[in-house]
């Protein structure tokens, strides 16, 4: 059974962005199928299996957007990107998370990459990066559809911040397993609907008006992206390279972190 579940507006706690035009920047996308790392100056280094070795067999420290495995995770970042981060200097390191159950991610993933012995550690909502990614307006309400691998997730932005989600423990890979496309289309119909239904203001319909920005492996199956704008009623489109617009949108911030060290960053 589908479980969906929601966010609400909640005030956003901000923090200044650390003046590190010097240190190494590291973007990371810690998904629960496929871990991506991009590199200042040397651009994506890793796009390979979340997964780690604690012994004769894989465990996978990711499931279905949380990290269930902190020590597994360390374990995993210090083998894949340990020898690849220069030895001089502490990197600056912005995480792309999933919006809803953000917090217990945030503080797992936090522990996690200090294996990495970094200067700062942010992160930025997968959403909000995915729009950085495609360039989108973020001073108009923006509806972005993340269809990853073993989750999926609605979330609106207004000005650039989360004013509502909802998520569904569903995504690609569950399409082997006898979900259907259709089940996938239809758990962000009914994700979309809910929030038409509960929004007492303009901005998600104002949103629709605009069409969906689809990102995930989701975004490359043709059989969602035909009819998904016909079910939700709305234009449909899906970012360039879609399941890497996590990390890109990360990496972006990271560029802004060197260039302009006042900026505000969402912890």
């Amino acid at each position: 059974m589908t479980v969906i579940r929601h966010l609400r507006p909640a005030s956003a706690r901000h923090r200044h962005w650390p003046a590190c035009r010097r240190c190494t920047g590291l973007a990371l996308d810690l998904g629960s199928a496929r871990t991506r790392a991009w590199i200042a100056g040397r651009g994506m280094v890793l796009d390979v299996p979340t997964v780690t070795f604690p012994g004769s067999g894989a465990v996978h420290p990711v499931r279905r957007g949380t990290i269930v495995d902190t020590a597994g995770t360390a374990r995993m970042l210090e083998r894949l990107l340990g020898n690849r981060l220069p030895r001089i200097g502490r990197p600056l390191v912005v995480v792309a998370a999933p919006v809803l159950d953000g917090l217990a991610f945030r503080t797992a993933a936090r522990t996690a990459v200090e294996v990495l012995r970094p200067r700062a550690v942010l992160t930025v909502p997968g959403a909000r990066a995915v729009a950085l990614a495609a360039g989108a307006d973020h001073v108009r309400p923006l509806l972005v559809v993340d269809i990853g691998a073993h989750l999926t997730e609605a979330v609106l932005l207004a000005d650039g911040a989360v004013t509502d989600a909802r998520r569904t423990a569903l995504g690609t890979t569950d399409l082997t397993g006898g979900t259907r496309p259709g089940d996938l289309t239809d758990a962000v119909v009914e994700m979309v609907t809910a929030m038409l239904r509960q929004d007492r203001t303009a901005l998600t319909r104002t949103a629709l008006r605009r069409g969906v920005l689809l990102a995930g492996g989701g975004a490359l199956r043709p059989d969602i992206t035909r009819d998904l704008p016909g079910r939700l009623g709305c234009p449909v489109q899906p970012v360039p390279s879609p399941h890497t617009a996590a990390v890109r949108g990360a990496a972006g911030l990271l560029a802004a972190a060197h260039h302009h060290p006042s900026l505000t960053g969402t912890v």
